[in-house]
């Protein structure tokens, strides 16, 4: 039988609602007996009136203040009076009755959570974000008329896990276990302290089973099974195959030349049929072609699919930005270029970019408003020559990051005259060659182009770097680890920025794919998270996903496999460490569930600047996603203590 029973203040009788219903075997005990105990699963198929239900049982002290509060002016002034009482209780150790109860880790989590809802509380940052989470759960604690219609599920979650959180419940807390006799020496400890670390290991190994990378043997097949398809559809041989020229003058930019290939979901047709009807590039090598599983609707190759097929969602969502005259230089890349070609955030380092298009061009890159095809680009020597001219006249400039565009799309003759003029500037210390063509086109890495490259490394004077863009396991394939070979064999290091994205965000994926990149001679440098571009929401993954990986994913790899450092690129400021506090905090938590962040400058202890105010992804849509595809939420449980 079914269990009725009504959430606080909502009803038949006040709003013409119907009653909670609990699916069959359910009942109010075994849902929300012990609130800190609920499984994500349960919790994303709630109704919003069963989350109301949770939340005041979870906080009734809180449902009360709000319920007896006459307008939001006295419920602000009681929250901040009960949160303060809580973290005057967090601190005072005189106080015995909660710190009794509850471990030191519990009430490091409690102290951040107060911290939080107090920021969202406060009318300083009501009025930033343009919005106010104390009016929406006071409307919902008194019954306001349209409450429900105003707060999304999202909303309410977050609201479910900050109360859980300010009283030191969090998702952890289900995996206790019974307390363990203490330890009879010291060898009996470190048994087992070294029984445990077997555990995490063995949960390692279940995560990571489930990733492939492109030098497995059945993968090694399908790619070469591919690569044949598509040399036959072009009518080439090995030789030109391995040709980078020959992949240049085959790009693919085209819906039919894809679908003569691999089959086409029909979402990814209508992307590609509308990219066309706006003039929206696309660019894809026939080599990161043959990456592609034949097979539409495959998990295998999901990740390298998405980096080059444009969904209808990005491509309206760039059409709309360009017909409202909204500018796509989301980065403001424009109001930190002293000169044409020329990008500088930081004191000595800038980016040099000679060549604005790709073999290969990526849907969520943060240039794609100024990239073009490739038929279209042509280097303007003028502006490169005044560049050049520019950076040797800066001698702050000790180091140059030559990206774009990729510059490696550029002939040799002309990459070196490029390259010996940074070299011939006595200032550079360093010159970096931002490139995807280790991933999208690997074959660009002729024993020519090496051999050029060893001859500006200068020991003890001067190093030459490549950085480029590994996102998934897929995409280290033979091919790629041999033009890696080559590079390392000279001496020359190679270091990898991911771009965090849905597509590469399930649990342990990044762990896999940076210690597959630190075995292939890539040192992981940095972790991306995905721009807040509208266009590219459907790349885009909440902060807080990215700092889980990084404190429970990531921390469990040796160090020197962990060397990257996750970041969110501040536009027009430059790189904000995500792990520290003092680089940034959320201000406020939208109707959605998207939390608004203020994210300050890494030159915020140097200089009074501006911060900058970003909204994130809501974490509830982002868990509904993973479960729409097959991922058990519940090994997400954490997410939400992570701001």
């Amino acid at each position: 039988m079914n269990l009725h029973f009504q959430a606080p203040g909502f009803g038949p009788a006040e709003d013409g609602l119907s009653p909670v219903v609990f699916p069959p075997g359910k009942s109010r005990q075994s849902a929300h007996h012990n609130p800190a105990n609920l499984l994500l699963d349960d919790l994303l198929r709630m109704s919003k009136l069963e989350m109301i239900e949770l939340l005041w049982e979870t906080e009734p002290r809180m449902h009360r203040l709000l319920t007896e509060s006459e307008n939001v002016q006295q419920a602000r002034n009681n929250m901040f009076n009960y949160l303060n009482e809580l973290e005057r209780i967090y601190f005072n150790i005189y106080v015995d009755h909660r710190l009794s109860e509850l471990h030191d880790l519990e009430k490091k989590q409690a102290k951040w959570c107060v911290r939080v809802f107090k920021n969202i509380i406060r009318s300083e940052n009501e009025k930033l974000a343009h919005a106010s989470s104390l009016t929406l759960l006071w409307k919902i604690a008194r019954r306001q008329p349209r409450a429900l219609s105003e707060v999304g599920e999202g909303f309410l979650c977050e609201m479910i896990f900050l109360s859980l959180g300010i009283n030191g419940k969090f998702a952890c807390n289900r995996h206790k276990t019974a307390p363990e006799p203490a330890a009879t020496s010291e060898q009996d400890a470190g048994v087992r302290r070294s029984m445990l670390l077997d555990r995490y290991a063995a949960q390692i190994k279940n995560f990571v089973s489930r990733y492939h990378c492109g030098l497995d043997e059945d993968v090694v097949r399908i790619h070469r099974k591919q690569r044949r398809r598509i040399m036959r559809h072009f009518g080439a041989g090995e030789t030109q195959w391995n040709d980078y020229r020959w992949q240049l003058d085959h790009i693919i930019t085209r819906k039919d030349q894809i679908e003569q290939l691999v089959e086409l979901t029909d979402l990814e047709r209508e992307g590609l049929d509308l990219a066309h009807r706006h003039n929206i590039p696309m660019q894809i090598t026939p080599y990161y072609l043959s990456l592609f599983h034949p097979e539409a609707n495959t998990t295998l190759d999901r990740a390298v699919r998405a980096q080059v097929l444009p969904s209808p969602r990005y491509v309206m969502s760039v059409v709309e930005a360009q017909a409202s005259g909204k500018t796509m230089d989301f980065m403001g890349e424009a109001s930190t270029s002293p000169i044409q070609g020329v990008t500088r955030r930081y004191a000595q380092i800038l980016i040099l970019k000679p060549f604005d298009s790709c073999p290969q061009i990526c849907v969520y890159c943060q240039r794609n408003w100024e990239i073009k095809e490739l038929d279209d680009c042509r280097v303007n020597r003028a502006d490169l020559e005044n560049a050049l001219q520019w950076i040797e006249h800066n001698e702050n400039i000790e180091e140059v990051l030559v990206t774009g565009g990729d510059p490696l799309t550029l002939p040799d003759e002309t990459l070196r005259l490029v390259l010996d003029r940074v070299a011939a500037i006595p200032h550079v210390q360093r010159i970096r060659i931002g490139t995807r063509t280790l991933v999208a086109m690997p074959s660009r890495i002729t024993d020519k182009l090496v051999e050029m490259l060893k001859g500006y490394q200068q020991w003890g004077r001067r190093e030459i770097c490549i950085v480029t863009h590994f996102e998934t396991g897929l995409e280290m394939t033979p091919e790629a680890l041999e033009a890696l070979r080559k590079v390392r064999n000279a001496g020359i290091s190679i270091y990898n920025q991911q771009v965090f994205t849905y597509y590469n965000s399930r649990k342990f994926e990044t762990f896999y794919l940076r210690k597959l990149l630190k075995r292939c001679g890539v040192d992981p440098y940095y972790t991306f998270n995905t721009k807040g571009k509208e266009e590219t929401s459907d790349y885009r993954v909440p902060i807080a996903r990215l700092l889980q990986e990084w404190t429970e994913e990531a921390r469990l790899a040796p160090g020197l496999v962990r060397t990257d450092s996750p970041v969110f690129n501040v536009p027009t400021l430059g790189k904000s460490y995500l792990q520290s506090w003092q680089d940034h905090e959320i201000v406020q938590i939208l109707p959605d569930g998207s939390r608004v962040y203020r994210f300050y400058p890494w030159e915020s202890m140097l200089v009074l600047a501006s911060p900058y105010l970003f909204t994130d992804s809501p974490i509830f849509d982002y868990l509904h996603r993973l479960q729409a595809d097959g991922e058990d939420t519940n090994d997400y449980n954490t997410i939400w203590s992570y701001f």
